[in-house]
């Protein structure tokens, strides 16, 4: 299983954001925005949205209609294994909580379904440090 940062980044092309914010001063809108400007598509997943980043906003994996790479998290880690639990049933490939965030039942759950997992680190920072853009 890859859980290797570089290798799910040059894979991947589009990025379900979970806790993804309306508010540009915060990192769940920054982050995401950095992506899509090097051409990650992002879908934002936020019941309290409509549209965010010119994006429709959908209340939750479930509703999803498109294949997911990988589900970003940016909730607090003890929802983390729900949302791992929705991100298997979705059919991603990828369940990445970011910088701050850990989970020992999120990773088994993952793992145990097949999905490739990161904590703890940021989606951003490692697609900059790799240089990582899509076409």
């Amino acid at each position: 299983m890859a859980t290797d940062p570089r290798s799910i980044l040059e894979a991947a092309h589009t990025v379900a954001v979970v806790g993804i914010s309306a508010n540009p001063a915060k990192a769940a809108y920054a982050i995401p925005a950095g992506l899509q400007s090097a051409g990650f598509r992002i879908i934002p997943v936020n019941p309290k949205a409509q549209e965010i980043l010119g994006e429709k906003v959908y209340a939750s994996l479930a509703e999803i209609p498109h294949q997911i790479d990988v589900v970003e998290v940016f909730r607090p880690a003890e929802e983390a294994p729900a949302i791992a639990r929705q991100a298997v049933a979705a059919g991603a490939k990828v369940l990445w909580l970011q910088k701050g965030l850990v989970s020992d039942e999120a990773r088994r759950i993952a793992e145990d379904a097949g999905l490739d997992y990161v904590e703890d680190l940021c989606m951003g920072v490692e697609r900059a440090r790799f240089g990582i853009t899509k076409g």
